[in-house]
């Protein structure tokens, strides 16, 4: 299996607003060109100001474990074979306040802790509707 969570597992559908997360093999957020406030999940309104004029920007790529939680239990048979995992909620270097969800990857499941400082990597798939290369950010010790 390619994916961290398997083939079969679900893919993020694409909108308008989440396609460069998905997509770029970048740490893609929306931020206002108004205000200046970062936002994730991305929007058509800034959270801040209600500007509309928004805009993605690169961010580097680290940030810091916040939250985590390893699963023991699969809660979708395609996960069966995978438990256990890690995923995690990470506060983006770049981005004052946002934070994201994703896997930590390429590491013993035991050793991910909050605070920890990881980057991201991206995990390849095709969106079966659209025909789309995603690139899936998932997240490795940068320790």
């Amino acid at each position: 299996m390619s994916r961290y969570l398997g083939d079969d597992f679900i893919l993020p559908g694409l909108t308008p607003n989440n396609t460069p997360f998905f997509t770029a093999g970048s740490i893609q957020i929306q931020f206002c060109d108004d205000c200046g406030h970062a936002q994730h999940p991305p929007d058509d309104l800034c959270y801040a100001c209600q500007g509309r004029n928004l805009s993605f920007r690169t961010c580097p790529g680290t940030g810091r474990v916040e939250s985590c939680a390893r699963v023991h239990h699969p809660l979708h048979p395609a996960l069966r074979e995978r438990v256990p995992y890690v995923i995690a909620i990470v506060s983006v270097d770049g981005a004052p306040g946002v934070n994201v969800q994703g896997n930590v990857v390429h590491c013993d499941t035991s050793s991910v802790r909050i605070g920890q400082k990881v980057r991201a990597v991206y995990e390849e798939a095709v969106d079966p509707h659209s025909g789309t290369k995603l690139l899936i950010p998932q997240w490795e010790p940068a320790d």
